[in-house]
């Protein structure tokens, strides 16, 4: 990790020293990605000085590297030919992810730099719905008609294959465009020059729709091990083929909002770093403001008791730990249940065999934390560290037995509230900890003050 750290050092001053030479010729050679990651870390006002000082022949590679916020940045002080040559050579795919997060003005712009066919592709691909796998397409692959012999493949690949995103596949497609076969590159290699493509076909291929949602792509290339995948439309038309690097930019993003929105903030634009100060308070204030309204109703809860807390003070001493106890535990389940979905290891067909799991779960961890309670109050009573009175045994009984009810109330609440969001087409994400905490909270206070004046009529209450 030094090592690293100091080779980035290093690159920074070489790149604001303007030394690009001394980058060339430095072994081992620096990566287009160390390159962009050393580009990202300079102040906005010097990664145009940087990246400029960059060979041109490798501009775009570094530009693919750079996140969106540095990306935009060069842009907005870079010249229009220069911004024409890079949005130019990009990759189709990465070229639409970047287009798609501009604000209007700015694309039209950038697009109005594109000329012809490169045009004409942009608008196609931006025309796909926003999460679908139209917007992740590469234009850029091999495709070949199954008619033509292993030789004149091998013959195209040597003289177009340069600058393509992946060799390691190529697709056969019929007279009319329609995918029928994909093929590993090395079959072609074992095989004799002189064979059609025809004869090394095994029929067998893996394709998404072009209208597929991402999470469908996330799927797909988990269960079969893909680098990429071809995209058909809804006649099989072969469109353009989707690499595992992109899949791997939206599992990233989305677990980045899943993990945002859990904590209780609205999905960030742009990473935290990078994030105006005022933007960062929106997006925490709405869910603070919620939570802070809905945890005035534990006071209210608190004033329907409030005889039994005058004449039993000493339960009061016991309501924070009731209730985080509570919330821990919704907050444990909503975390299991929200990442179970998010994998698809359950669906909502499953809730009923989840809520029975949560029951005895909670039955369960209620039943070893009810002991704990029930043993600190024993022990402190009797080593004389603190004095519950003569009722003690039934105060340990109270906060014994509130504990199994509200740890398994925090589990039933936490593992089912997602069910609840996602039949409703929501977010299940979106029932975050904070959330699940609040409302357990709330009704732990009743669960509390219910069991006590059970066990505790006659006596303290």
């Amino acid at each position: 990790m030094k090592l690293k750290e100091t080779r980035l050092v290093y690159l920074k001053e070489l790149l604001l020293g303007g030394k690009y030479e001394s980058i060339q010729s430095e072994k081992p050679s620096f990566h287009p990605s160390e390159i962009a990651n050393a580009i990202h870390s300079l102040p906005d006002n010097e990664q145009v000085k940087a990246f400029q000082v960059v060979d041109k022949s490798i501009w775009i590679n570094v530009f693919e590297y750079l996140g969106y916020d540095s990306q935009q940045n060069l842009l907005s002080q870079l010249s229009d030919d220069e911004i024409a040559i890079i949005l130019t050579k990009m990759s189709p795919d990465d070229r639409t992810v970047l287009f798609s997060q501009l604000p209007g003005l700015e694309l039209t712009k950038y697009m109005n730099l594109l000329h012809g066919e490169d045009k004409a592709e942009a608008h196609d691909l931006l025309g796909y719905a926003k999460n679908s796998i139209g917007r992740l397409m590469n234009t850029d692959f091999f495709s070949f008609r199954h008619d033509i012999t292993i030789s004149k493949a091998i013959e195209q690949i040597r003289a177009e294959g340069k600058d393509n995103e992946t060799l390691n596949m190529i697709y056969l497609t019929d007279a009319e465009g329609k995918l029928i076969d994909d093929i590993p590159l090395r079959r072609l290699l074992l095989h004799s020059p002189d064979k059609m493509m025809s004869e090394i076909m095994d029929h067998s291929f893996i394709r998404l729709n072009v209208n597929d949602k991402n999470e469908d792509a996330i799927k797909v290339f988990k269960e079969y091990d893909r680098v990429a995948l071809p995209v058909v439309d809804d006649e099989n038309i072969l469109l353009g083929i989707v690499t595992i690097d992109d899949v791997l930019d939206v599992v990233e993003e989305s677990d980045t909002q899943d993990i945002q929105k859990f904590g209780g903030v609205e999905s960030l634009d742009m990473p935290y770093a990078k994030t105006p100060l005022f933007e960062l308070v929106k997006k925490r204030a709405g869910w603070l403001v919620i939570l802070f309204l809905s945890e005035m109703l534990t006071a209210t809860a608190m004033g329907f008791f409030e005889d039994e807390i005058a004449k039993a003070v000493v339960l009061a001493l016991f309501i924070p730990l009731i209730i985080s106890s509570g919330g821990n535990s919704g907050s444990q389940a909503a975390t299991l249940i929200i990442r179970a979905m998010a994998l698809r290891e359950i669906t909502l067909k499953d809730w009923w065999k989840v809520m029975r799991k949560e029951i005895f779960s909670g039955l369960m961890l209620g039943g070893v934390l009810g002991s704990i309670g029930f043993l600190r109050i024993l022990i402190w009573q009797n080593l004389y560290l603190y004095n519950y009175g003569e009722h003690w045994f039934l105060i340990g009984l109270t906060i014994s037995f509130t504990l199994v009810g509200i740890v398994m109330w925090g589990t039933i609440s936490g593992s089912m509230i997602p069910f609840a969001l996602k039949r409703f087409k929501l977010d299940p994400a979106t029932s975050s900890a904070p959330f699940v905490a609040t409302l357990v909270d709330v009704t732990g206070l009743i669960i509390y003050f219910t069991v006590a004046s059970i066990i505790l009529k006659g006596t303290l209450l």
